[in-house]
């Protein structure tokens, strides 16, 4: 079975799964958050429908991770649930933290109904995260369901960690590479790592096992962000659906603007002026590929994108859910450079 026949079987149970996860908070009195709640989602409001809702990559990896190490799919379902969660509850965090008006073509939570109540929206979909993982205790042991909440609990450390790092570089001007890998990781690798290994901790796996599931989220993480700083300033617009003026001109930290800082040539001074605007883009990025920012980035993506692969294969992934999680791995590390 290819992999978009899991992913038509798996992604209405997963939504099924969110509502109901979702549903906790509507009682009466508090109508008004489970609509922003939904709104978010994707499931309510103007423009709701899949490009609102979002791929949903986190809990596929999860039920995949499961369904390849030799259990049922269905047991994993509370916690891809949570995991998506937290995902989304970290967006509408982010959002505000980046001023960000827009979210997948639509307005923002904050931005219809403001600034408390966005926070509050998040606080809210962060607590139903950690109740819904909590449902494994009836479906798999009160073992696995307290690892996997102390898991969940971990990754969320690590992600506010990240995102510390991320808002604190914003004003930092003596930045090096090595700063860069503790951001992501928090920001991008925690989740993603917690995702396969909590496919595989339900489907109580070894422990040598269960840390090759880690270890493959992890780099897939890794590798997915370092390719898409890459895309983000050479990418082809129309191929990847993103703006390639984005990251530059938003004076982002990516992976080879600090390569370029590194190695303070013109690009750094240049950087260092100030903001740079729409129109200087393509001298700037040129620049920057001529100092090694493109190769440098994209031997990067290559190399995380190989040791998560074997860390994949280490995990020893069976059956068609194997091929479809290799499937989807290739998906997403080999977008074009």
């Amino acid at each position: 079975m290819a992999l978009q026949q899991f992913i038509d079987t798996y992604l209405p149970a997963i939504e099924s799964e969110l509502q109901q996860a979702v549903g906790l908070a509507r009682e009466p009195h508090y109508e008004g958050l489970h609509e922003m709640m939904s709104y978010h989602m994707g499931w309510e409001g103007e423009g709701a429908g899949p490009k609102a809702r979002g791929k949903r990559v986190r809990p596929l990896l999860v039920l995949l991770s499961t369904a390849s190490a030799g259990s049922e799919w269905e047991d994993a379902l509370p916690a891809a649930a949570a995991v998506e969660l937290v995902h989304n509850f970290s967006l509408i965090h982010d959002d505000i933290e980046d001023n960000s008006p827009l979210r997948r073509g639509r307005p923002t939570v904050w931005k219809i109904w403001g600034l408390a109540q966005a926070i509050n929206t998040g606080d809210t979909m962060f607590t139903l995260a950690h109740l819904a993982v909590m449902g494994l205790k009836e479906i798999t042991s009160p073992i696995i369901a307290l690892r996997a909440t102390h898991l969940l609990q971990h990754t969320c450390m690590h992600l506010t960690q990240g995102q510390y790092l991320d808002i604190s570089y914003e004003d930092k001007t003596d930045l090096a590479i090595e700063d860069y890998w503790p951001m992501v990781g928090g920001k991008t690798g925690a989740l993603l790592a917690a995702c396969t290994e909590l496919g595989a901790l339900v489907a109580d796996v070894d422990e040598e096992t269960l840390t090759a599931y880690r270890n493959f989220g992890r780099d897939l993480g890794l590798a997915f962000q370092a390719l898409d700083d890459y895309l983000g300033i050479w990418g082809d617009a129309h191929r990847t659906g993103k703006s390639v003026a984005s990251d530059l001109v938003e004076g982002k930290k990516s992976l080879p603007v600090l390569y370029g800082l590194g190695k303070n040539g013109a690009f750094a001074e240049r950087w260092r002026q100030g903001p740079i605007t729409q129109d200087e883009v393509p001298e700037i990025a040129t620049q920057l590929e001529a100092e090694g920012g493109r190769t440098f980035t994209k031997d990067e993506a290559e190399k995380l994108t190989a040791r998560a692969l074997q860390a994949l294969e280490d995990a020893n992934p069976q059956g068609e859910a194997g091929d479809a999680l290799a499937e989807l791995a290739n998906q997403l590390l080999k977008r074009d450079v």
